[in-house]
């Protein structure tokens, strides 16, 4: 694998609406590649591949997958890569079970998943089940930093052509704000130190009666690379939700709580239960034996509590869901996701992701939605002060100043440290629940005490590397974007916070490397980098965030929401430590409801313009690493039809009967084929699509009728995390006049 050419380029096969639109785009860019010297190949690493790739001693030699995740892990790590990485199912709890029972149900022999295991074989299979949960693919792929911004083309069409979804913020006034804990956190708690020399170290227990449990017995740590500790108290954690609850029912506001239950998907399962746990208190101790014996788990929210009653007696059931909606009479009234079907913000852990809710928070006028459907003002719990406060800056900046405005808004880059599994995102194998009170050390093979923490019974330890080699690599993009971009860029780190003073004393070294002679380099708080970017921004004014990774995960959806209307359609580089590529194609977020509307009514509204967007370096890559100009041809007639497709306003619409993901792909072809034919730097591929060019355009008329004419009626795909893949071509592919086209090629 590691020997493969640098002119082959992996198209992850993944999840949800952008495999499907990857039914309808891969089978158009392997035909205008043919016989260009690049090749695509599919590389199964959707959540049903990972699963399937986990068990397969217990599946037929046909059923087998193998671990693509593991060897495209193998393959970032070499100059040779070069991968398009589409959005893939970050699954909690809830969604790793529905996707076992779909296999299960298509003849897979799958386990089930032991949620608290009790014998060795269920604690195995609970071990190879976790590393699917979560987050499970962006840290093996993310071997390099975020280079991610909007391509030039994209934000002077969003300027030229506003969204519409902005709503205005009130000028009588919005009691919508930000609340968090204001100590015993994991910013207040947390420790760090900058390794001086390799070591293997183990994180340990040391209860009151001095007995001493291995929690985790190997971590390699390197010569320079930064560790901390930090704990959430989850007793003060359940006082804040209880009081922000009161406050909350007293000023007549919505209450919504803000996690990443994906990405963080050990501690904020557990911050998300206590949430469930304290809002329903009344009928949760009412009835706290039967919960208990029926084996219900608030971490997987009052969806998981509800599926759980369904085990028990009739008349029980009643009783406890009458204890349930009475709660709604004294505590405050929740956000909704979907206020039609009774959901709210406490249903299921990663139906609100705080880098995607907050965002529609700042674009929704304050506000989120109801249980009558109607947009009302919120106070939006987000515990941990460390990033919080960014997004209480944002609301009072537009209490202040009103919406934003998309056509004259300035725009906030990002070049995000995450290289190695950097800081948070790779602290789910070094998270812990202790069962006692006493502390959790970090010990040195020598028995060296390096850091340590004081724990109570639950409380939220965990344990974050960020590597020394990724940060120097991090400064160098950031100063390398500044130069290039004539922007101002600001590293978003806060001095009196642990882990940002060790960063920032590496980052004050590391820029001395650099010639920064004009450049506007800049270290400030999060909360202070947030109101310099405002200010530029409300000037239309241009901005380099540079952050971490939490936080560029955070901006680099708030910012393309407000600007772009969708983070989708941002371009997303990352140049791999040892000379590879990955280039990401956006956020899935919407991805579930875009499949249900193709499932009811034959529509996908899925944009592919972030694939269309990561194919120009992807392509540019090749042609500066191999010399293949036809390559670089591709990729700038590629960048031109992206410019042509977004001006002729060719997107989806999200309405059946119109313009869906198919024909948007359809007039990108055309537009690419045209480009073609028409650029002078390579005649053969002019004369070869030439002739291209012309067909799809003489039979526009049959293929945008044959593409609607598919339209209207609902679709069998033949599963939802596992599709039938004849299936699911045939309902992209759904046009014979444009197969018959592309196929000939």
């Amino acid at each position: 694998q590691t020997a493969m050419s640098s002119a082959t380029i992996i198209w992850t096969s993944i999840d949800e609406a952008p495999a499907l639109a990857s039914h309808a785009l891969l089978p158009i860019v392997q035909a205008f590649a043919r016989g260009t010297g690049i090749t695509f190949e599919a590389r199964d690493i959707s959540l049903a591949g990972r699963i399937i790739a986990a068990f397969p001693e217990r599946l037929s030699p046909e059923q087998r997958i193998d671990d693509e995740l593991t060897r495209l892990g193998e393959l970032a790590k070499t100059s040779a890569a070069n991968i398009i990485k589409l959005p893939n199912i970050s699954a909690s709890i809830p969604q790793l079970q529905a996707a076992i029972k779909e296999l299960q149900e298509q003849g897979y022999d799958i386990p089930d998943y032991p949620e608290e295991p009790s014998s060795e074989e269920q604690q195995n299979i609970h071990g190879r089940f976790s590393k699917v949960l979560g987050s499970a693919v962006n840290p093996v792929l993310r071997e390099g930093n975020s280079d991610r911004r909007a391509a030039t083309s994209v934000k002077s069409f969003a300027q030229k052509y506003p969204h519409r979804m902005m709503k205005d913020w009130p000028t009588s006034g919005s009691n919508t704000r930000v609340a968090h804990m204001q100590a015993n956190d994991f910013f207040d708690s947390e420790r760090s130190l900058v390794l001086k020399g390799s070591c293997d170290a183990r994180i340990e227990f040391i209860g009151e009666d001095r007995s001493i449990t291995v929690l985790k017995d190997s971590i390699p740590l390197q010569d320079g690379e930064v560790i901390d500790t930090a704990v959430m108290n989850v007793k003060m954690l359940r006082e804040f939700y209880e009081n922000v609850m009161a406050e909350a029912k007293r000023d007549g506001a919505l209450l919504s709580l803000h996690l990443k239950a994906t990405m963080m998907k050990v501690s904020d399962p557990v911050m998300f239960g206590h949430c469930v746990s304290v809002y329903y208190k009344d009928a949760f101790d009412k009835h706290a034996k039967v919960l208990r014996e029926a084996g219900v788990n608030v971490n997987n929210g009052l969806q998981g509590v509800l599926d759980k009653l369904q085990t028990l007696p009739p008349g029980t059931q009643i009783a406890i869901k009458a204890d349930l909606e009475s709660t709604y009479s004294t505590r405050p009234a929740l956000a909704m996701v979907d206020s039609r079907n009774g959901i709210t913000n406490l249903h299921i852990p990663n139906n609100v992701i705080i880098d995607a809710s907050m965002p529609n928070v700042v674009r929704d006028g304050g506000k989120m939605w109801n249980n009558a459907d109607e947009l009302q003002d919120t106070v939006a719990m987000i515990p941990d002060r460390s990033y919080a406060t960014i997004y209480q800056a944002i609301l009072e900046d537009c209490q202040a100043h009103g919406q934003f405005n998309p056509s004259t808004m300035g725009s906030v880059s990002n070049v995000g440290l995450m290289a190695q599994k950097a800081e948070e995102y790779g602290s789910h194998d070094k998270t812990f629940m202790p069962a006692g009170n006493g502390v959790i050390r970090v010990v040195d093979s020598d028995g060296r005490t390096l850091l340590e923490q004081q724990v109570s019974t639950g409380d939220i330890f965990r344990m974050c590397q960020t590597k020394n080699e990724p940060i120097r690599d991090w400064v160098k993009l950031a100063v390398a974007r500044a130069r290039a971009s004539k922007t101002p860029a600001v590293f978003w780190l806060n001095p009196e916070r642990a882990h940002d003073a060790s960063i920032i004393a590496k980052v004050e070294a590391y820029l001395s490397d650099h010639d920064t002679t004009d450049l506007d380099i800049r270290i400030l708080k999060p909360v202070d980098a947030m109101r310099f970017s405002l200010e530029r921004i409300r000037r239309g004014e241009h901005t380099i965030s540079v952050t971490g990774n939490v936080l560029r995960d955070y901006l680099t959806d708030l910012f393309p929401i407000l600007e772009l209307g969708t983070s989708a359609r941002m371009l997303s580089i990352v140049p791999l430590l040892n000379g590879g590529g990955l280039f990401e194609t956006g956020a899935g977020g919407s991805a579930p409801k875009h499949v249900e509307q193709m499932v009811k009514e034959g529509h996908l509204r899925w944009d592919s313009l972030g694939e269309y967007c990561a194919l120009v370096p992807s392509l540019e890559m090749i042609a500066e690493k191999s010399g293949n100009q036809k390559a670089a041809v591709l990729a700038n007639t590629l960048d031109t039809a992206i410019g042509s497709y977004l001006e002729n306003a060719r997107y989806p619409s999200r309405k059946v009967n119109e313009i869906d993901n198919r024909g948007s792909t359809y007039y990108l072809a055309l537009y690419w084929a045209q480009a073609l034919a028409a650029q002078t730097g390579d005649s053969a591929l002019s004369e070869r699509f030439q002739g291209i060019a012309q067909q799809l355009s003489t039979h526009e008329s049959t293929i945008t009728s044959e593409l609607l004419a598919a339209q209207g009626q609902p679709v069998d795909l033949g599963g939802y995390f596992r599709p039938n893949q004849e299936a699911a071509s045939k309902a992209m592919r759904p046009s014979h006049t444009f197969n018959t086209i592309i196929d000939d090629m």
